[in-house]
């Protein structure tokens, strides 16, 4: 089993923060909202991108998959009452000359194996594409 420890502590009206390991990211918890910062719908949209971009990374090199770049899209609906996430869309835009096939496969090997991917498909109406880059 793995485990994960994350600390976050208000810093004022306006924001807050979360470290991890070295790294520290700002948290929009102003009421009125902030343009500098993810608020916390925001990041787990971010959440479930890093898992599919990491998730990218780890499968590459077992399924000898080429590509130059990746690019994944995100939107969410949340309903006000009770407050939830209740649909959640993606698109994953690769650039590679693989063939349509071996799109699908990385596709179905992220959707298998993503920790965050699972977690939310569990949760709440995920669904999402992949495409070759134009």
């Amino acid at each position: 089993m793995l485990e994960y420890r994350v600390f976050a502590r208000r810093i004022d009206s306006h924001g807050s923060e979360a470290t991890t390991k070295q790294a520290r990211i700002v948290l929009d918890t102003d009421m009125a909202g902030r343009a500098d910062a993810f608020n916390p719908a925001e990041m787990l949209l971010a959440s479930l991108a890093a898992c599919i971009l990491k998730g990218t990374e780890r499968v590459i090199p077992m399924l000898k998959f080429e590509l130059r770049g990746v690019e994944v899209s995100l939107h969410g609906v949340r309903q006000d009452s009770p407050p939830k996430m209740i649909r959640i869309d993606y698109e994953i835009v690769v650039d590679t000359d693989e063939t349509d096939a071996r799109l699908a496969l990385l596709h179905k090997n992220l959707q298998k194996y993503g920790t965050i991917y699972n977690t939310l498909a569990g949760a709440t109406d995920l669904s999402g594409t992949i495409r070759r880059k134009d």
